[in-house]
């Protein structure tokens, strides 16, 4: 799964924010620079909350009460908590900021709807009769 499509514990928060689902901010055009500040941060957030999950699942793995005793290594476990600090550490500061942009924001009612690139035709055929008509009276 690559980086903008990962879960981030901000999604639902980007939805009421920019007033679209997420996978359509992803997929704007022209995305303002807000946007794109905004959807930068939560990958970095989406990356930090999956180094969470990883520190906290080998956490449970090795002290697993089906493990045996003698597995236990505090140097592991030690290194283990000072993976998690710091990914905590990172969490906290990618939510601040994102908080930060996102608060920024205007309400959704008062930002112009996300657009996407349509092809629309904007000149009219004229029939055949009426051009030729116009060329010879010119």
């Amino acid at each position: 799964m690559s980086t903008p499509f990962k879960p981030s514990s901000r999604d639902d928060r980007f939805a009421e924010v920019f007033g679209a689902p997420l996978d359509q901010l992803l997929a704007a055009p022209a995305p303002s620079r807000h946007l794109r500040e905004a959807l930068e941060l939560r990958a970095f957030l989406a990356v930090t909350e999956d180094h969470v999950v990883w520190v906290r699942d080998r956490v449970h793995r090795r002290s697993a009460p089906d493990r045996p005793m003698d597995e236990l290594s505090e140097d592991a476990l030690r290194m283990d908590a000072e993976w998690m600090r710091a990914a905590l550490q990172a969490r906290r500061g990618y939510l601040t900021a994102l908080d930060k942009v996102l608060s920024a924001e205007p309400p959704p009612e008062y930002q112009p709807a996300v657009t996407f690139n349509q092809p629309v035709i904007s000149a009219r055929a004229v029939p055949v009769e009426q051009a030729t008509a116009r060329a010879k009276g010119r």
